[in-house]
């Protein structure tokens, strides 16, 4: 029987140690290193005393989540110690494989499951860490590992198919899958991978007919916020079975679906457990910011479209670094772009989540997010460049790193030198010692940008349009500086009620609110946070929609060890309005905008703005100042 092989990505994600972070870029994963990533096996007892490790705490999905994010920050850190820690678990893990080839616990019991023996789901997360593994360490234990361990969750598919959580997320199987067929040709591997698929619950069928089109009164699978992002891939993994090129118009119907109903200015869509609508106040879980970062990553790799990668940053700038305290030793489980108060209140907006789910602590509501938040910074990182089409190497999102890799066996190095996203110019220094190597160098050029220019050398710039991939095709020798600049206009988001967010290339600008700390559980430095504000918030802005850069002043300064913070926001931004004493708190939460334009007699004030990602509190959505409301407002 003729099986279809699989299909070729437009781009491949290069192995972890192919990557250096500098600049920026590396303080945020240091910082990340020394806070509750680097720390949490030390204390939480469900990764310290986890059953993957020989444990009685958790057995299910936490332990393998942590070691997903864990294992790619290690290396890109060269952290001994983290590596240490990385080790230990893939040691025992591999070392306790059961004699049938199943890997870690028969028995998880776990919230909301009926059924609990040989719940393959956990496994599809461990696979994803130990592929990884073996990239970074060529560790020879590990295909054996997985085969064995893929051939005894294909023989438990025919007693009993995929259910619950598994059945949801089957991507995340799949794409192990392919990633181990690349390395052993098996043909089994790629009938697997469709039986799974056939089993697994139909993305396409449900996006083409959404039904959950407003906040969701009611928890189910089907609704579930991180279950939509985990499965914005499905298009990647299905074109690469099918070879589809439909796959990509798919990826992007899902996310254009998932912006209209449910969508935010931070490029992420609502979900507190339950899809729950447009209203900013609404809220965000973690797990759904770097779930979706991470179909994104793959959705680049398998289609290599700029589109992906202008949303990937958007998130990974914005949504990522806000739902974490600065030293990122807390973090929130629900974020909102209207965040004017954390605290623990029974009034809540929420769905389902509880009065504690957008405090700033170890594990607040849940401890899913705890356990999956460490994969955000460190696959991004991994992701900034691939290889491909050929011998290319192709640039996707832009952060100070290193890149080293070979073309035909001569060595390159390329050193990315930038202040992005705080800054609009980018230099990729290309190093080729004791000879010549003939590549392309494609460049992403965000759609978002007017006038972005490329220079050579010493050559003339030259124009690049945007939205697509810049391509410099030369022989390369000794260095040579290529330079980026990527003006970043000013454009007005129009959003709930037709409140406006200010956008600046990758970056939101959102109301600066003055914070107030208090420790409310727990112990320092991993401790529960309330934030309270100390400065109004209730504003309408003066702004011209049309032409907002008439309207606003931005100011730079430099970029310090901590950039997203609001002490370190490196970019402010300069704009006038005028209070709203009518919009309150409600439901512990910032009443929905009040409908644009609006009128106020409140006195004229200078206002600040700064990157969502470098605030705490903050108002995303604000309403523009005008004559008397025209539009009703939406409940």
């Amino acid at each position: 029987m003729f099986i279809r092989p699989l299909v070729e990505r437009a781009l491949q994600p290069l192995p972890l140690r192919t990557l250096r972070p500098t600049g920026w870029l590396r303080n945020q994963l240091r910082l990340q290193a020394e806070g509750l990533s680097g720390h949490l096996d030390e204390f939480w007892p469900d990764i310290a005393d986890s059953q993957w490790i020989g444990g009685t705490a958790d057995g299910w999905e936490r332990g393998p989540y942590w070691l997903d994010g864990v294992l790619p920050l290690a290396f890109l850190l060269d952290d001994e110690r983290l590596k240490g820690k990385a080790r230990h678990w893939i040691d025992y893990i591999l070392s306790h494989q059961h004699h049938d080839g199943w890997l870690g616990p028969i028995e998880a019991p776990h919230f909301g499951s009926i059924e609990t023996r040989l719940d393959p789901w956990p496994t599809f997360i461990l696979l994803k860490a130990m592929a990884q593994w073996q990239e970074a360490t060529g560790d020879v234990r590990i295909v054996p590992a997985m085969q064995r361990a893929l051939h005894r969750i294909d023989a438990l598919l025919d007693e009993k198919p995929l259910y619950e959580w598994a059945k949801m997320r089957w991507p995340d199987l799949a794409l192990s899958i392919q990633w181990l067929h690349e390395r052993t040709g098996e043909a089994w591997l790629l009938d697997l991978a469709r039986k799974v698929q056939a089993q697994g619950y139909d993305w396409q069928a449900h996006c083409a007919n959404f039904r959950y089109r407003e906040k969701q009164p009611q928890w189910m699978l089907e609704n579930h916020v991180v279950n939509h992002a985990m499965a914005l891939k499905e298009p990647a993994i299905r074109f690469r079975l099918s070879g589809n090129q439909g796959e990509r118009v798919n990826a992007a119907r899902f996310i254009e679906t998932l912006d209209t109903y449910h969508g935010q200015a931070t490029g992420i869509f609502t979900g507190d457990e339950s899809l729950a609508g447009k209203n900013p106040s609404q809220g965000t879980e973690l797990c759904a910011v770097v779930e979706y970062m991470f179909s994104l990553e793959m959705l680049l790799a398998a289609f290599g479209e700029v589109a992906f990668a202008d949303r990937l940053e958007c998130i990974a700038f914005n949504a990522l670094p806000a739902t974490f305290k600065p030293d990122m030793w807390a973090h929130q489980y629900d974020q909102q772009a209207n965040q004017v108060i954390c605290r623990i209140s029974e009034e809540r907006i929420y769905t389902n989540n509880t009065a504690d789910a957008n405090i700033f602590g170890v594990a607040p509501n849940f401890g899913c997010c705890t356990a999956n938040m460490h994969q955000g910074w460190p696959k991004f990182a991994a992701h900034l460049w691939m290889r491909g089409p050929g011998e290319a190497v192709t640039a996707l999102a832009y952060a100070p790193c290193t890149v080293v890799f070979e073309v035909k066996g001569r060595p390159v190095r390329i050193d990315v030198r930038t202040n992005y996203p705080f800054e609009e110019t980018i230099e990729c220094v290309v190093l080729v010692e004791g000879g010549h190597a003939h590549f392309p160098l494609r460049l992403r050029i965000p759609g978002w940008t007017k006038g972005a220019e490329v220079t050579v050398g010493k050559d003339a710039a030259q124009a690049a349009e945007a939205g697509t991939f810049y391509v410099i095709e030369r022989e390369w020798h000794g260095s040579t500086t290529v330079r980026l600049h990527l003006p970043m206009p000013v454009t007005i988001r129009t959003g709930y009620n037709s409140a406006v967010s200010v956008v600046r290339g990758p970056l939101i600008y959102v109301l600066k609110i003055g914070e107030d700390w208090r420790q409310v559980r727990g112990e320092l430095p991993h401790a529960d946070w309330e934030v309270y504000p100390t400065s109004p918030w209730n504003y309408a802005l003066q702004i011209d929609r049309d032409h907002p850069e008439k309207s606003i002043a931005f100011a730079l300064s430099s970029v310090g060890d901590c950039p997203f913070s609001p002490q370190g926001a490196p970019v402010r931004a300069n704009v006038q309005g005028r209070r709203v004493p009518m919009w309150t708190v409600a439901r512990n939460a910032a009443a929905p905008p009040p409908p644009s334009p609006v009128a106020s007699d409140e006195p004229l004030e200078d206002l600040t703005l700064i990157p969502y990602g470098c605030t705490n509190l903050r108002v995303t959505e604000l309403p523009s100042l005008g004559p008397a409301p025209t539009m009703r407002l939406q409940a």
